[in-house]
């Protein structure tokens, strides 16, 4: 590319020429000045600038005295982190990061250990230049709430999912990632991003025709230009996501609890399946080899906490205070193949969590001392949601529910046993939460409606989009007794409506440490309650 400057340059093909296909955009805190000066992309890149911050920086996996920060810079640079109490940075203490390689996407992270529990944690991120060591990048700063270890403080978490789906991507004319900007109005303590944050097998073009006529105009990269299959394709979707100011200003506020669901690879994949001839995209048939790529492209673009025993280990739990705990759920990486899940014992075939993992969310869930057990997971219930991929036969299902009306069977055996278990042991006050079907419900179970009764009544709440199209309401399945107190869409709905529609939700769940009640409520794009409900703990 030539070094002279480009003469008055489109923003969407400046934005284009600043990410590249391994998605190190060039996008940090002197964007602004970029654009306005017109600059060549080889002259942003010059050496004697300071390492950029393109992707602004992260928090998530935070505990009472502990917290990840995240951040990617634009070239081999030292990450350097300084935190403080006080939003002034009158006393800072500073920890000096690891070195961010091209080998892990230029991103990295620290753990701050030994933090006050309770307490507001300001931070700021700088990069030193590994070559011109004089060379630091300006610093961007963030802030987080460590967990609490007295029942005396409330706690407020949002929740919700699927983010650039069908082709719908950052349009700055519309607000860009507006669902983002109203969770962070809501001052949360934490976000729980119950998958989809990528989709890997959706790519984005520059303009959408609407059923109006008008156009839906999206910010365009290389990386986003066809379906991922590389290490560089899915950590350029996870930078794609980055580029939107609505989602870096939220990531700087509100610490993040991530998990996966199937677009952070292929839609509805599983381990082991071979891509048929029928999906005419991918050259790259092994749909694991694929998904080793993406789950490494997702470590490295979140705020993940590892497990020194089992690095990639996704599911985990997190205890916020005596008030609450949350169990993240993983339920791509063991399930056994899409069928017509209809098993009439636990295999393998018929596995969603594994056994491992499901007997670690049962002994998880007995020894809970919390008074709400909060469950992400990335799919929901009872809501069927079949597999129409070109390469699967017709009546072949991809979640929980198999529609079937009768007992459980299939994957419906594994969380029967599950929901068998948390009544024998009494556990109380389970509330499940997810996203995955692109619209918002909320569901009542009680086994005096289901076709399986051993189970306490529990709550079910779904989020989602974030910035997708959207789709349903899904059929229901009835086996657990679902009652639906409250769905967003009607029943005759368009299906991919675009985010102009202002069918993107989220939920919202605020905990009283007076009364220990849970109020949960889901909201529309700006922030709209929608729907709520008071929840009052077991004794």
């Amino acid at each position: 590319m030539s070094d002279q400057p480009i003469v008055k340059p489109t923003r969407r093909t400046l934005i284009k020429g600043l990410v590249s296909a391994s998605g190190t955009a060039l996008l940090g805190s002197r964007i602004s000045d970029v654009l306005a000066q017109g600059v060549a992309p080889a002259a942003v890149t010059s050496e004697r600038l300071r390492p950029q911050l393109p992707g602004g920086v992260m928090s998530g996996d935070i505990t009472a005295d502990s917290a990840i920060v995240w951040s990617r810079t634009d070239r081999p640079a030292r990450m350097i982190v300084e935190y403080s109490t006080d939003a002034a940075f009158k006393n800072v203490a500073r920890r000096v990061g690891p070195v961010a390689l091209e080998s892990g996407g230029l991103t990295a992270r620290v753990d701050l250990t030994g933090l006050p529990a309770g307490a507001d944690l300001f931070y700021r991120v700088r990069f030193q230049d590994l070559v011109h060591d004089k060379a630091f990048s300006e610093p961007v700063t963030g802030r987080f709430r460590t967990a609490p270890v007295s029942a005396n403080l409330p706690v407020c978490f949002v929740f919700s999912g699927d983010e650039a789906g069908q082709g719908w991507g950052i349009n700055e004319r519309f607000g860009g990632y507006r669902l983002y900007e109203a969770m962070r109005r809501e001052s949360p303590d934490f976000f729980i991003h119950s998958g989809d944050q990528i989709y890997a097998d959706g790519p984005i073009q520059a303009e959408v025709k609407l059923p109006d006529g008008s156009l839906w105009t999206n910010l365009v990269t290389e990386a986003k230009s066809h379906v991922a299959q590389t290490l560089d394709d899915y950590r350029g979707a996870f930078a794609y996501n980055q580029l939107d100011k609505n989602k870096r200003a939220f990531s700087a506020e509100v610490p993040f609890l991530v998990q996966w669901d199937d677009h952070e690879v292929r839609n509805n994949w599983y381990p082991g399946q071979q891509i048929g001839p029928e999906e005419k995209r991918y050259q790259e048939r092994s749909a694991s080899l694929l998904a080793a790529r993406a789950k490494q492209a997702m470590f490295e673009y979140n705020p993940f906490r590892f497990n020194p025993i089992d690095p990639e280990q996704i599911y985990r739990a997190f205890q916020y205070g005596p008030l609450l705990d949350v169990f993240m759920l993983d339920e791509r990486s063991y399930r056994g193949r899409n069928s017509p899940n209809r098993q009439t014992r636990l295999d393998a075939d018929s596995a969603f969590l594994g056994p491992a993992q499901a007997a670690w969310l049962k002994q998880s869930l007995k020894h809970s001392k919390a008074t709400w057990k909060v469950i992400a997971s990335d799919m929901p219930i009872s809501l069927v949601v079949p597999d129409l991929n070109p390469d699967v036969p017709k009546g072949t299902y991809e979640a929980w529910a198999n529609a079937d009306d009768g007992a459980p069977s299939g994957r419906e055996l594994e969380l029967a046993e599950i929901l068998r278990f948390i009544k024998q042991e009494n556990i109380q006050n389970v509330v499940w939460v997810t996203a995955d079907v692109h619209y918002a419900q909320a569901t009542y179970y009680h086994p005096s409606r289901a076709k399986f009764t051993e189970f306490k009544p529990f709550w079910e709440f779904v989020g989602g989009p974030i910035n997708a199209g959207t789709f349903g309401p899904n059929e229901v399945d009835p086996t657990f007794g679902p009652d639906l107190r409250y769905i967003s869409i009607p029943k005759d709905n368009p299906q991919n409506q675009s985010p102009a529609a202002l069918q993107q939700y989220y939920g919202r769940a605020k905990i009283d440490p007076a009364t220990r009640t849970m109020h949960v409520s889901l909201h529309d794009l700006d922030g709209k309650s929608l729907w709520e409900v008071k929840l009052d703990p077991e004794a």
